[in-house]
């Protein structure tokens, strides 16, 4: 039986279908094609019902003469929303090609200093060697774009009864080194839970070395120690998901944007001492540990415009119609003040 949702998803379908097609054969009106952009947005209004854009985020207006090659290298935690943002532009612009490669935060900076990429996504910020090997070829630092909010989530099964987790317990179910003082933890007994649970070993899922999450919640929530050796390294985000949503005993950490109806965000005590909800809300407010800024890095000399149709893409990511496929995938949309502040940036 068809949902409501589903049935939105399949008219949004054949929306984007018809407004790629009218596009190419030049026969979409600009306002045609805003009304078929607010149908196509509907198929993600289910994912954040209660998340809105910033009504002082301004629309998305077309350019003339935007074509070419995009080339995006980087982040496998802004895979999805990167497509999703080369859907949108696309069908704005038919002759424009986008190529989105999603390994890892640590492939964008080579991409950017060799030149393979105009887009370096990351869900992380750089680190100082990677800004100083760009610099050591261009003379200056790479432009950070912030694009987005995420709430970098630790999930259980969805039959996992745990409350919550302190950021202790999520340093001793993740770290050999524990540097957050708290005890081993080897089994779901250890973290408070009873009768068939109290023996059931934890099984461990995260991210690879390459990845930028990997990366955050390493230095966040373990303090900079080390993984135990019992983690299963997964090569993306959605396959830890899927690896914990298939393991009754799994727990792993993903951006909120990759959650399913199979797996729990766990609640995480903030600085408060109180469990805290993975929602915009609480990432806004600092309440929750574990929130981030999602970036997109690119090479803007100082002083010199970016080309046009990086300029352009980037436009759209921070318009309205980029923040509501922010929504749409999973994660939270900027405020118009990190907006404004993002444009100035490009704009220079």
């Amino acid at each position: 039986m068809k949902t409501i949702p589903n049935v939105i998803k399949s008219l949004a379908a054949s929306v984007r279908a018809m407004v790629v097609s009218n596009l190419q054969r030049g026969a979409l009106s600009t306002a045609l094609w805003s009304i078929a952009w607010g149908l196509l947005m509907h198929a993600g209004q289910s994912v954040g019902a209660t998340v809105q854009v910033d009504p002082k985020v301004p629309e998305y207006q077309r350019a003339p003469g935007v074509a070419g090659n995009l080339n995006s290298i980087g982040s496998d935690t802004l895979n999805n929303l990167m497509t999703f943002w080369a859907e949108g532009f696309q069908a704005a612009y038919p002759n424009v090609r986008i190529q989105i490669e999603g390994k890892g935060s640590s492939t964008a900076p080579p991409a950017l200093i060799e030149g393979t990429a105009q887009l370096g996504p990351m869900s992380r910020p750089m680190k100082g060697t990677e800004i100083d090997a760009f610099e050591r070829k261009y003379g200056y630092k790479p432009t950070e774009i912030r694009v987005a909010i995420d709430t970098l989530a630790v999930f259980v099964h969805r039959d996992n009864p745990i409350e919550s987790l302190t950021l202790a317990q999520v340093d001793s179910l993740f770290s050999s080194t524990r540097k957050r003082g708290g005890p081993a933890v080897e089994r779901w007994g250890d973290l408070g839970l009873a009768g068939a649970w109290a023996g059931r070993p934890v099984s461990l899922y995260g991210r690879n070395s390459a990845s930028g999450t990997y990366g955050f919640f390493k230095d966040v929530a373990l303090l900079g120690g080390d993984f135990k050796p019992t983690v299963k390294e997964q090569p993306g985000s959605s396959s830890v998901v899927q690896g914990v949503a298939n393991d009754l005993g799994g727990v792993g950490y993903s951006g909120i944007g990759y959650r399913t109806s199979g797996v729990r965000a766990v609640p995480l005590v903030g600085p408060d001492g109180k469990p805290h909800e993975p929602t915009l809300e609480n990432a806004l407010s600092g309440d929750y540990p574990l929130a981030r800024f999602l970036y997109i890095y690119v090479n803007k000399p100082p002083g010199r415009p970016l080309d046009r149709l990086t300029l352009e893409f980037l436009r759209f990511v921070l318009s309205r119609q980029g923040q509501e496929i922010v929504i749409k995938d999973g994660y939270y949309p900027m405020p118009s003040s990190l907006i404004e502040e993002e444009l100035k940036k490009i704009s220079n």
